[in-house]
């Protein structure tokens, strides 16, 4: 029950007044009976509150328990869980693995040594389910004397990645490509007046002395002597002692000289061959609209074309080696999906070059003031049917593309790699590069 301000201050007036004091107070004051009936209502007054309060109270404490009770019982979202992983891969035997990821969505590649195959998958990709795609890949021998290496009616015989041909009589060589000789040394050049000289000779001590000019061994009889050319390029083919030139060694009277092939030019050590540079030299015959690619002893005049139009999806070259896709209708799946761009890349390689190898990058850059996406996947999207490439992230926001087999020349292989753009796991945009590797038929 409220009490009015004018009750609650004439009641603290006379509590504190031992009398009620001057008549003035005394009228003012209130007798005991109603002092008291109104201390009985405060009092009461007061209770109701302290119930009401500890109800209250007691009613928060109870649904915080039920709301402790309910949270518990919620299945933990457990943010640190470990991501699915798949089991490790070992490499095959006579053969080497490519990448240590094995996480969702990730691959792992297989390539075999020369001399054997790969037989099974050669890409496989960690599943959501915790295994590998594909089949496990095996290394098999591939037979050295399947290519018939031996000539002249040689017999091969084959080894531990390697063979040996057996050659007739009257053969020799590696490939039994060579004829034997029986006389005179197959250094020495024979029947060739250009390739003689008299010696010169001086009476010493009563007796006659001879010798030849540099590049020149003594021949014949000590009474009919002549100075025979010394073939340098034979001398050191013979005797495995490495070659003389880098490319071809011509042997010339007393001495030789190395020689390149065309396209290429000598070096000043006498014996290393370097490409020419017809595309910087300008000694090309590239057309207008065409663009030159420099490639080992020569050229190529090139002018890549954009993916023809089909449906909603067409392409504008931008640049002589870019094309991009015009803008997608909203409503279209397909072009959204299609390639945003498509580059178009050129790289000469010689003969044999040793793997692996990385041959080609691959990134994104954010235009300025914008964010880039957060996520990227590579792949090899066509031209691979041979496995000679592996495409892998050498970081969070580049992969290589990767040479993992010796490839002899001369011969042009291509294959296209992507790249997949992700923000928030929702894909974004898709890039192509078309790789064209051109190998030259010379190991320098």
């Amino acid at each position: 029950m409220a009490l009015s301000l004018r009750s609650r201050c004439l009641i603290l007036l006379c509590l504190t007044a031992v009398h009620c004091g001057p008549a003035a107070l005394q009228q003012s004051c209130m007798d005991k009976h109603q002092v008291v009936g109104v201390l009985r209502q405060m009092e009461k007054f007061l209770k109701g509150q302290e119930i009401r309060f500890t109800e209250g109270l007691r009613i928060m404490k109870s649904k915080l328990a039920s709301l402790q009770n309910s949270v518990s019982k919620l299945p933990q979202a457990d943010q640190s869980a470990a991501p699915t992983i798949c089991p490790s891969l070992e490499a095959p035997g006579h053969g080497a693995k490519f990448g240590s990821k094995h996480f969702v969505g990730h691959e792992v590649h297989f390539t075999c040594s020369q001399g054997y195959e790969l037989v099974g998958s050669s890409t496989r990709v960690c599943r959501d389910n915790g295994t590998w795609s594909g089949v496990s890949a095996v290394c098999k021998d591939i037979s050295e004397c399947a290519s018939n290496p031996c000539q002249n009616g040689g017999t091969c015989v084959e080894g531990v990645n390697q063979y040996k041909c057996t050659c007739h009589q009257n053969w020799s060589g590696s490939h039994c490509q060579h004829q034997t000789q029986t006389a005179p040394p197959e250094w020495s050049v024979m029947n060739d007046p250009a390739f003689s000289r008299r010696p010169r000779c001086a009476q010493v001590n009563q007796a006659q002395h001879c010798s030849c000019d540099a590049g020149f061994h003594m021949s014949g009889t000590s009474d009919n002597s002549i100075c025979q050319d010394v073939n340098e390029c034979e001398v050191y083919r013979l005797d495995q002692g490495g070659k003389l030139c880098v490319h071809e060694c011509v042997n010339v009277p007393g001495s030789y000289h190395c020689s390149c092939p065309n396209g290429y030019k000598l070096l000043p050590d006498g014996r290393s061959c370097e490409d020419v540079d017809e595309c910087l030299s300008q000694k090309h015959n590239c057309s207008r609209g065409t663009s030159c690619i420099n490639t080992g002893g020569g050229c190529r005049c090139v002018d890549p074309e954009c993916p023809r139009s089909h449906g909603n999806i067409s392409y504008v070259k931008t640049s002589p080696f870019q094309c991009e896709r015009n803008p997608c209708p909203m409503d279209s799946r397909s072009c959204h999906l299609s390639p945003k761009t498509v580059s178009f890349h050129y790289l000469s390689l010689p003969s044999n070059l040793k793997t692996p190898a990385t041959l080609f990058r691959m990134a994104t850059a954010a235009a300025p003031g914008r964010t880039g996406p957060d996520s990227l996947r590579f792949g090899i999207a066509g031209g691979n049917s041979r496995g000679i490439f592996v495409m892998q992230r050498s970081d969070r926001q580049t992969g290589e593309l990767i040479l993992v087999q010796q490839l002899r020349g001369p011969q042009e292989v291509s294959v296209d790699v992507e790249m997949s753009e992700y923000v928030d796991r929702s894909f974004q945009a898709k890039h192509v590069a078309r790789v064209h590797v051109l190998v030259s038929p010379y190991n320098f």
